[in-house]
């Protein structure tokens, strides 16, 4: 069982920044990609950005060049720094974890999500 905290959501104004923490305990031995999805109201979930266990990452297309997903392994933590906000950013962000079970078998950890509002 894995377990993802996140934090560090807000309000803030269009350009500005925010940094997301997602703290993730429990068997993170077992974790093979870790990343942020978002869902704006009204909207399907997205993938934001991602980081493997060798630190290769990914990003949507909307977030280039803004967002830096990283991970600190020996704390258990990943984080999301994003900057040059926009309106349309704003949204709940949710931390996830792909993990792999005792029997070989894959599956998806979640946060509870934090909210991130931009203001025009």
């Amino acid at each position: 069982q894995v377990q993802l905290v996140e934090s560090g959501g807000g309000l803030v104004q269009a350009g500005g920044s925010l940094r997301l923490s997602c703290a993730a305990s429990g068997s993170t031995n077992r974790i093979n990609l870790i990343g942020w999805y978002r869902q704006a109201p009204g909207k399907q979930r997205e993938l934001v950005a991602g980081i493997n266990n060798g630190a290769r990452t990914n990003y949507a297309d909307s977030v280039k060049g803004r967002f830096t997903i990283s991970r600190d392994n020996a704390k258990n933590m990943v984080y999301l720094q994003m900057n040059s906000l926009k309106p349309e950013d704003t949204a709940v962000y949710y931390c996830n974890a792909v993990v792999t079970t005792a029997w070989g078998s894959t599956l998806d950890a979640w946060g509870q999500g934090t909210l991130v509002t931009v203001s025009s």
